[in-house]
């Protein structure tokens, strides 16, 4: 099938119906140059995919693309670079990697810019072609691609290496979607005696829904852990295991594609830090998106000398402006009733940017309790105190 989508007028038909609904398109035509229509469809709804997710692949002449759901599942260019080159850093050696759950094969190619030799292993061999075939159009020469389970080529290695990688896939035998990694396919668990037996280091990259304290109970000699966000989206949890390492994991929250630096803590430092708390003062900030997901909601008010508005409000609050904080930053304006008139006082046109936080009711069900629309520059922000609920006008100045 490659060959056939790789003829010249299939990649100009492509090309030049990369904006049309492709259903659209199955509806209309069974084949198209004697190829079955839905391989062109496909190749059209994932070009598109991937001039966002992926550039790379995009702006490569004869990438091919599987069906939608391995394009989805896979790594995005962003990630893919920065787990390729956080797990270089931390490995004390990068002459082999093993990325067992090769799928689309995103991450094993970034690996192998940084792994002198790169094993991808696929049990779908459709899939393993469509990575083969890209690999080689990207000039990737370090790459080996073998058609196996994690679990048959694990039995057959016999020789040492320096890295695992693995990405199971987060749907059950009956297409369900799981989250923890013992419900996952392959079942990292059980395959963890095998990996450290030929290697010091695994990297697991895990569903970012999946609770850092549920996979640190799972996992043994866990070493770092990463939330990563790319534009303040949480995108993957990414778990870096060292064999025989018994201390403390590090968490570090990333937001890629942003100035903000990474915010790196432990859980137990977490665990006893105590908040400091005070109603809303002159300035609001909301962390991003990594280090919420990662549970840093002490330390990160420590870190900047901030008091929260409640144990369970996840808003801080200073007299002094703290630029480098890593998220939004609102000046508070005015703490407002929470009744329509007092509210139209203060936004006269009814537009206004509603946010809810540890509030009873939600962004939509306020504004229409207060009869306000979406629009213009300003906030009202709703959220929980210590003693009280607050309505703030606030201006967003990051």
């Amino acid at each position: 099938m490659i060959e056939k989508l790789l003829q010249e007028n299939i990649q100009e038909f492509i090309r030049q119906h990369a904006n049309d609904d492709e259903q659209k398109l199955l509806l209309r035509q069974q084949t198209i140059f004697d190829v079955p229509a839905s391989a062109i469809a496909w190749q059209i709804a994932g070009r598109r995919k991937a001039k966002i997710k992926i550039p790379l692949y995009y702006n490569t002449v004869n990438i091919v693309y599987p069906p939608g759901v391995n394009l989805e599942q896979s790594s995005s260019e962003q990630t893919a670079a920065f787990k390729a080159s956080v797990l270089s850093e931390q490995s004390s050696a990068t002459s082999s990697l093993i990325d067992l759950t090769g799928g689309f094969g995103i991450d094993s190619y970034f690996f192998s810019k940084k792994f002198d030799r790169v094993t991808y292993v696929e049990p779908n061999s459709e899939l393993l072609d469509h990575a083969k075939h890209n690999h080689a159009e990207l000039g990737s020469k370090n790459i080996r691609h073998l058609n196996s389970t994690a679990e048959e080529f694990l039995e057959s290695l016999t020789e040492a290496v320096d890295c695992f990688y693995i990405d199971p896939s987060r749907r059950s035998s009956s297409n369900t979607k799981v989250f923890k990694l013992s419900d996952c396919e392959p079942n990292v668990i059980t395959l963890l005696p095998g990996i450290f037996k030929r290697a010091n280091y695994l990297m697991i990259k895990a569903a970012p829904l999946l609770d850092v304290q549920q996979a640190l109970r799972e996992l043994i000699f866990v070493k770092h852990v990463w939330v990563v966000s790319v534009s303040n989206e949480v995108k993957e949890l990414l778990l870096l295991c060292k064999k025989d390492y018994k201390e403390q994991a590090t968490i570090t929250a990333v937001n890629l594609e942003s100035s903000q630096p990474p915010f790196t803590f432990q859980l137990a430092d977490e665990q006893k830090t105590q908040a400091l708390f005070s109603n809303p003062l002159a300035y609001l900030y909301e962390p991003n998106g990594s280090i919420l997901k990662a549970g840093a909601f002490k330390s990160v008010a420590e870190k900047f000398a901030l008091s929260k508005l409640h144990a369970n409000t996840h808003l801080y609050t200073s007299d002094a402006l703290i630029n480098d904080f890593p998220g939004r930053i609102f000046k508070t304006e005015a703490l407002l009733k929470a009744d329509a008139k007092a509210v139209a006082s203060y936004f006269p046109d009814r537009k206004v940017n509603v946010i809810t936080r540890n509030y009873p009711l939600s962004p939509d069900e306020l504004k229409k309790k207060l009869k306000l629309q979406d629009g213009g520059e300003q906030y009202l922000i709703a959220c929980s105190g210590e003693k009280q609920k607050f309505l703030i006008a606030a201006g967003r100045l990051k």
